[in-house]
């Protein structure tokens, strides 16, 4: 570091003279321009003469007077897989916000889990018996498992509409023209989803591009919101609201009006929407059903039921694909949980975090400085150290799962939430996942070299003056001197 100090100050003893000379002007105009010509031609040789592991060293130290980021608190390292060992490093051991780098914990947990492949079923079933006038005296059922897609029509999903019409051609199919019983949301695995519980320091709406697991409260007055479980009808039936857990009320809620900037939320009861929509359907095709919509949570004594029709969610492979490339804050908070429930049997975040960190520990993972609070990095109690991240991604060069990981991340220049970064040099060479709060913005993932190596890297920076873009470009800066690593 103090030879790299030493270029800093070769550099800058050339650019004052270079300044001194502009400033004589009355002396002599012709004969300065071409000695600054010749300095400008000197300082760009001796640059010239740094390797890439210098280069990437003097933009580290810049970064120390640069306004940007002299006063931040941020964590740099590059490794190399193969070696195992680093290749350049700022601050690597520190403890840092990591913001939605998270998902690439979250996400590979699912993976060793539950396998690429590996599909979440919502079975429609019915109870009873079916007469010759095609009356049904019993129940229908929709029975899931958990799906993080739902009816949201991402990544692969179906549409709740969608899911609605392959339930009401089963039922025709069947001949059933009326239902005397209920329409039953077997709702074991879900009955985590309505709790009021969220990442310790949550971030409601910093970024318009993030979903948030049940939206948001930036400008929703709290006189404005609605008990959910006041209400005697079904309030996601209606028309546009505002879904969220309330930091007043600490319980699920609804505004009419929003009075803030843009924001998107997800239906807080993805079960119960897709029965209620059903039971809409089946009224519009003249299909009576007697009794109503109701859950049920434990069923000790089970009725005989058939399966009508199951509808599959996208592969575990296509849902982490979207979550990485997207950045989707909805689906990694459901993925946590569906983590949670395949190791330790329920849907809460707890479990969910309990199953991540119990993962990471069996396959290695450096858990000096992790804090793991949520599956999307939304928490800002969340924190993990660059070098760690770094050795785990570079672990995950042996995994059976590696290509499909390694497809879910953002490309440089190309796609996800790294299409309008790394447009010049590093285009399609840095595939990473990014992470963005207010005062953070992060990357990890892999560098493809100029020489077809790949290194692990992550940056982490906090605390940050300026602007995300200005960070971006100090980003782009200091990496991409490693293609030529």
């Amino acid at each position: 570091m103090n030879k790299i100090r030493n270029y800093v100050s070769i550099f800058a003893i050339g650019f004052s003279s270079f300044v001194f000379s502009q400033g004589s002007v009355a002396v002599s105009t012709y004969p300065q321009v071409a000695d600054q010509q010749n300095l400008v031609k000197d300082i760009t040789a001796e640059k010239a003469l740094l390797s890439p592991k210098e280069q990437i060293e003097f933009n580290i130290n810049k970064m120390f007077t640069d306004p940007v980021l002299r006063n931040a608190n941020w964590g740099f390292v590059v490794y190399d897989p193969k070696t195992e060992k680093i290749v350049t490093a700022y601050n690597e051991t520190a403890p840092l916000i990591p913001a939605s780098t998270t998902k690439l914990l979250t996400t590979e947990t699912a993976f060793s889990l539950l396998g690429t492949q590996y599909r979440w079923n919502t079975q429609l079933e019915y109870s009873g018996s079916i007469d010759t006038e095609g009356v049904l005296t019993g129940n229908l059922y929709i029975v899931g498992s958990g799906d993080p897609s739902l009816g949201g029509n991402r990544g692969g999903a179906a549409s709740y509409g969608q899911i609605v019409t392959q339930y009401l051609d089963a039922i025709k199919e069947k001949g059933i023209k009326k239902i005397t019983g209920d329409i039953i949301i077997q709702t074991a695995i879900f009955k985590e989803n309505k709790k009021p519980e969220l990442p310790q320091n949550i971030v409601w709406l910093e970024q318009d591009n993030y979903y948030l697991p049940v939206g948001t409260t930036e400008g929703i007055e709290p006189r404005n919101e609605k008990l959910i479980i006041n209400q005697s009808n079904n309030p996601f039936n209606q028309q546009k609201r505002y879904f969220y857990i309330s930091p007043y009320a600490k319980k699920m809620v609804y505004a009419d009006k929003f009075e803030g900037n843009w924001v998107t939320t997800k239906v807080a009861e993805p079960p119960a929407f897709l029965a209620n929509k059903l039971k809409e359907s089946l009224a519009k095709n003249k299909i009576t059903v007697v009794g109503k919509v109701t859950p049920k949570i434990v069923d000790r004594e089970p009725e005989p039921r058939e399966i009508l029709t199951t509808y599959k969610s996208p592969t575990l492979a296509e849902i982490v694909n979207y979550t990485n490339q997207r950045s989707d804050n909805g689906y990694a908070e459901a993925l946590l949980k569906s983590n949670g429930f395949q190791k330790l049997g329920d849907q809460t975040v707890e479990s969910g975090r309990l199953a991540v960190t119990d993962h990471l520990r069996s396959i290695g993972f450096d858990l000096e400085g992790l804090n793991f609070m949520d599956g999307s990095g939304l928490s800002r109690a969340h924190t993990v150290t660059p070098l760690s991240q770094a050795k785990f991604l570079a672990k995950m060069m042996k995994s059976p799962y590696y290509k499909e990981y390694f497809d879910s991340l953002p490309i440089a220049g190309q796609s996800g939430t790294l299409k309008h970064m790394f447009m010049v040099n590093s285009n399609g060479q840095i595939f990473a996942k990014t992470g963005t709060l207010s005062g953070v913005k992060c990357l990890a993932g892999y560098i493809k070299t100029r020489n077809n190596k790949t290194l692990a890297f992550s940056l982490l920076i906090n605390k940050f003056s300026g602007s995300v873009n200005q960070v971006k470009d100090r980003m782009e800066q200091l990496l991409d001197p490693t293609l030529d690593l």
